[in-house]
């Protein structure tokens, strides 16, 4: 892995062309020390490096928001460049040897990125970064009233519930901080476990000014989400993922909910957490299993919409497995890069957002089929993505050289790609019929069409492919 450079690189990226130059927020968008403050710029602005210049930084100081500021070492290089013909964006970078944000001063070593989830006034950041739980101001400046509500289980309260309260109590904070720690597990995802947060919640008092926090994997993240959506008709909501699947996916975006023995994730509702802060140390406890579940979830993204990861993810996968912590902080950074600018999109899932669910009808399926917690809902994601991908390549929309890239990389992943005894035909389809995805009874299915990075989300499909796919893999 390349070494960082002893330099910060500030990048002011344009939103739409519009009169005003003034810069709008903070979001940075790499494993350096790299802000990327979003801005507005006039199409006259953004082709002359002196106007930039003099219309963000007086001397060494970047006004990056309303009553914000950063102030910089000495500025070594300015430059604008154009990064993306497509969406007309250009990015000014400007190089210092360190900056100071909010008050805190910073350097390249710390190695803090945060992710903006850009939806307007529920926008929020992701940090991400190496020692976050030792940081106590990134959790309190998200923090409202005194009341707080960790919501963790019995695998993750022993390894980081203490570190989380101390970080909310720092500095003689008055906050009031209970928490409530649920059995660990997919088989707990359920209405009965559920009850449990609000029992807790209503014994001690909360009011609508608390804070619910979200200490674990995928599983505590949706049902504490969901908890917060529904107690009072809903109160302030904090994400700490523990695992990778969590990190990458299911703490960013809003989706929260609970089984049901039908179907998973078939009670639920979208509502956005203050933050999400990815403290990347918690996977140096993370068995290798569940590792290898949340890397199927970071494959997704290569496959889907970002070519150039899925080949970086082919040259560095035994990096990930070993856990080298440059690889870990680029996949997680990349995974909530992509993941933001989809729900930045379609934060209901009307369109585009579906795409996230590659590999997740067949996935689900397996889970609800075989009993949840039996497979790690990775594991039932890889599995699913090679029916899809088998699926895609028998309908002609890709061709068997990138199949079998898929397949190859997943199985290099440790994760299964055939599926478990006891999928048939007959409850794939049972099961399916109950999905999410399906609209005026027709089941619409996230497929990969054309070249890598590329899908679809459809109910425009062969039946007989899909027929032939359920087939093929209930016998192997």
């Amino acid at each position: 892995m390349a070494m960082a450079p002893s330099f910060s690189a500030i990048s002011i990226f344009p939103l739409a062309p519009t009169e005003s130059g003034a810069a709008t927020k903070v979001i940075t968008q790499s494993s350096l020390l790299s802000f990327h403050a979003a801005a507005r710029l006039t199409p006259q602005m953004s082709s002359a490096k002196s106007t930039l210049q003099s219309s963000f930084f007086d001397g060494n100081t970047a006004t990056i928001g309303k009553g914000k500021s950063t102030s910089l070492g000495p500025i070594s290089d300015l430059n604008y460049t154009r990064a993306d013909a497509r969406f007309g964006v250009g990015v000014l970078e400007i190089r210092a040897k360190a900056a100071i944000l909010d008050g805190e001063r910073l350097t390249s070593q710390e190695e803090m990125t945060v992710v903006d989830v850009d939806l307007g006034d529920r926008s929020y950041p992701i940090y991400i970064g190496s020692g976050l739980l030792d940081k106590p101001h990134l959790l309190q400046r998200h923090i409202k009233g005194k009341g707080i509500l960790v919501v963790t289980n019995t695998t993750v309260a022993p390894l980081y519930l203490e570190k989380v309260v101390a970080a909310l109590k720092h500095g003689g904070s008055s906050t009031i901080v209970e928490s409530v720690i649920l059995p660990d597990g997919e088989k707990y995802k359920d209405m009965e476990t559920l009850i449990k947060i609000f029992d807790k919640a209503i014994e001690t008092r909360m009011d609508r000014r608390c804070t619910f926090i979200a200490l674990g994997g995928g599983v505590i993240g949706d049902m504490c989400g969901f908890a917060a959506a529904s107690f009072l008709r809903g109160v302030n909501f904090i994400q700490i993922p523990t695992t990778l699947m969590a990190q990458v996916d299911s703490s960013v975006g809003g989706k929260t909910g609970v089984n049901h023995p039908l179907g998973k994730n078939m009670i639920g509702a979208f509502y956005q957490p203050q933050c999400v802060l990815v403290d990347t140390d918690t996977l140096d406890t993370l068995p290798v299993r569940e590792l290898a579940s949340g890397v199927a979830e970071v494959v997704k993204y290569g496959l889907i919409r970002d070519a150039d990861f899925f080949e970086w993810l082919e040259k560095n996968m035994e990096a990930l497995l070993a856990r080298d912590s440059s690889a870990l902080a680029y996949a997680v950074k990349r995974s909530c890069e992509n993941k933001a600018e989809v729900v930045s999109l379609d934060e209901k899932e009307g369109g585009i957002r579906a795409t996230l669910n590659l590999g997740h009808t067949f996935g689900h399926a397996i889970e609800a089929g075989i009993g949840y917690g039996e497979w790690l809902h990775g594991e039932a994601v890889a599995a699913g993505m090679v029916m899809a991908a088998d699926m895609s390549h028998r309908l002609g929309w890709i061709d068997e050289f990138l199949l079998h890239r898929i397949l190859n990389l997943l199985e290099r992943s440790k994760v299964p790609t055939t599926l478990p005894e006891g999928m048939t035909v007959e409850k794939f389809k049972n099961i399916m019929a109950v999905d999410k995805k399906v609209a005026d009874g027709r089941l619409r299915m996230i497929l990969l069409k054309g070249p890598l990075g590329n899908c679809v989300f459809t109910g425009d499909y062969s039946p007989k492919a899909l027929n032939e796919t359920l087939s093929y893999f209930c016998h192997t």
